[in-house]
């Protein structure tokens, strides 16, 4: 029996794929849960329909993401903090003070999950920081932290 599948099933497929599964696989599981439909000509036309809304979304926001990258290539972010011994930090700069930064430069919400962040920084100087706008479009921002006087 060939299967839509709804949901993301482990070992199965991703939604949206068409898989062709058992008869007792897609009855006793697949369906009464709500992870799959049946293919029929319908649901695979409906399917494709939806397919294409999905690219031309896709597509709209990576000319978003890529017009809020163009304003944002190459810009330099400062910061002033207080700092102790062998120019630490006390505290941090973290993925959240970046995207609140950015969202002044840009006029419009940042997340900070799309700051590119390993550890939060610690210490005086430059640094280099990605941010994730989109999964195709990535830029680098430079983080300059001062001694607050």
């Amino acid at each position: 029996m060939q299967v839509i599948l709804i949901k993301d099933v482990s070992r199965l497929g991703k939604a949206g794929e068409v898989k062709k599964v058992s008869d007792g696989y897609a009855r006793n599981y697949l369906l009464p849960r709500g992870l799959a439909v049946v293919a029929t000509e319908a649901t695979l036309k409906e399917q494709a329909a939806r397919a294409q809304e999905h690219q031309r979304q896709d597509a709209r926001q990576r000319a978003v993401a890529q017009s809020r990258a163009d304003q944002l290539q190459g810009i330099e972010l400062h910061f002033k903090a207080k700092v102790g011994e062998h120019n630490r930090l006390y505290g941090s700069i973290t993925s959240a003070d970046i995207a609140q930064q950015l969202e002044t430069h840009v006029g419009e919400a940042v997340d900070r999950r799309k700051v590119v962040l390993p550890d939060p920084i610690k210490e005086l100087g430059k640094s280099q920081v990605q941010v994730r706008l989109h999964p195709d479009v990535v830029i680098t921002v430079t983080v300059n932290v001062t001694a607050e006087e």
